[in-house]
């Protein structure tokens, strides 16, 4: 096997320094990715892929560096995310207070946070993310601000938001003891550089997780449509749910992958008329929304070809080749 890049890392583990290697080897058309991690001389080599695609490798590294990094190994050639300045600005701003609540809030008033936001969506109908992020009341909840210029100083509450949850937040806020102070700078001073970039790399092993589980599922979607899955056995492999399934089907027949195999065969038992009555409501209506199609073709009864959800299935996927049919023509002239 012929190694193609090799990179030292090393970590402080008590009074003693641990030392590993990653590296990423070619042998006849085979990519090979793995880590040596040395201990008192002996070598322990761990294999994390080996297959054909340099772009799945690249997911698995990512992914598995950055648990080691949030570990705490570090490298002896920098630059291995290609991300070292942008660490260096991100580390001034608002990450290290988000970093700081994260290792340090206050765990029972960020629940009572918690609880309150669930209420006060319920009471105005929106979703809990457009109240206050998890960040913002993990913020509230490390910091406890007790003033309303002590609130404006965290990144995320401006004067709209200070103004409509300020005082609920101040309420819950009063009585809770600090033992920190406003302004934040001394945050900086406090957490250390080494704890700062080990949860740093902690989110980045979450985001890069999400990366490669997102990449395995739309692998697993390609190799059933090959294999002639039908729709419900891709469901049971990839772990999506039959709508998500028939979205990533639009992605991909935009992109130029071959979806007919799979659609003819889910839409075999939908009658040719019907199907033709659906084309012709794209058509007329366009192919923005659903629901005038729905009631295009079928008026206010009720489907005979399925159940409303079954329906709406096959609306997707005739619009999948609306779209490319659209798509072709719009080429072509």
């Amino acid at each position: 096997m012929e190694v193609i890049f090799m990179n030292r890392l090393s970590k402080l583990s008590g009074q003693h320094e641990e030392h590993a290697q990653l590296w990423i080897g070619e042998e006849e058309g085979a990519w090979h990715l793995g880590w040596s991690h040395y201990v008192e001389g002996d070598r322990e080599d761990s294999i994390w892929y080996e297959g054909s695609s340099w772009e799945e490798l690249l997911h698995i590294y990512r992914h598995q560096l950055a648990i080691r990094m949030s570990e705490g190994y570090r490298p002896l050639i920098q630059g291995l995310f290609h991300e070292t300045e942008d660490l260096k600005l991100r580390s001034y701003g608002g990450q290290r207070l988000h970093c700081y609540s994260e290792r340090y809030g206050n765990e029972e008033l960020y629940a009572d946070l918690c609880t309150w936001r669930r209420r006060r969506a319920a009471s105005d109908r929106k979703a809990p993310y457009f109240i206050a992020t998890n960040r913002l009341l993990r913020m509230i909840s490390a910091f406890v601000p007790q003033t309303m210029d002590e609130l404006m100083q965290l990144p995320g509450v401006g004067e709209s938001k200070a103004s409509e949850y300020g005082q609920e937040w101040m309420e819950l806020t009063s009585g809770v003891e600090r033992s920190t102070a406003f302004p934040l700078d001394w945050v900086q001073t406090v957490l250390s550089e080494d704890e700062y970039e080990s949860w740093l790399y902690k989110q980045k092993e979450q985001k890069y997780k999400q990366e490669l589980d997102k990449f395995t599922t739309r692998k697993q979607v390609l190799e059933g449509m090959k294999e002639g899955y039908t729709l419900e056995e891709i469901v049971n492999r990839s772990g999506l749910s039959r709508r998500e399934l028939i979205e990533l089907l639009e992605t991909l027949d935009t992109e130029g992958y071959d979806t007919d195999s799979l659609l003819d065969a889910e839409l075999a038992i939908m009658p040719e008329q019907e199907q033709e009555a659906v084309w012709s409501a794209y058509e007329e209506l366009g192919d923005s929304f659903l629901k005038p199609v729905l009631h295009r073709v079928y008026g206010g009864d009720k489907p005979v070809s399925g159940n409303l959800e079954q329906v709406y299935e096959r609306l997707r996927m005739i619009r999948i080749r609306f779209r490319r049919h659209v798509e072709t023509e719009r080429n072509a002239g």
